[in-house]
């Protein structure tokens, strides 16, 4: 299994999606992550962190709220945003940090 710190270091933007099983905001982001990556396919990768099964991830960048999602690009976190997003606004985002 890949490392997280392996994983962000990508010269691609790398999109993460901190949540949680229990959490329904992040149920909601499930198509909406999935239909992203369709659409920009090799461009980006796009992965998903359980905060309860990465405690010690998610007090690093200080998740508070999921879902969060950190896009990263050489190991360097660009941007952030809580709460559910659509696919659209986060291509757009993904661009223009390509």
């Amino acid at each position: 299994m890949e490392k997280f710190n392996d994983v962000i270091k990508s010269n691609n933007p790398v999109l993460v999606d901190f949540f949680a099983e229990w959490c329904g905001p992040c149920k909601t982001m499930k198509p909406i992550l999935e239909n992203l990556k369709r659409e920009i396919g090799d461009s980006a990768r796009i992965i998903k962190i359980d905060v309860d099964q990465n405690e010690d991830l998610a007090a690093k960048y200080r998740i508070q709220s999921i879902p969060t999602l950190m896009l990263f690009k050489n190991g360097e976190p660009l941007w952030r945003q809580s709460g559910v997003m659509q696919a659209e606004d986060l291509k757009e985002i993904i661009e223009k940090y390509k």
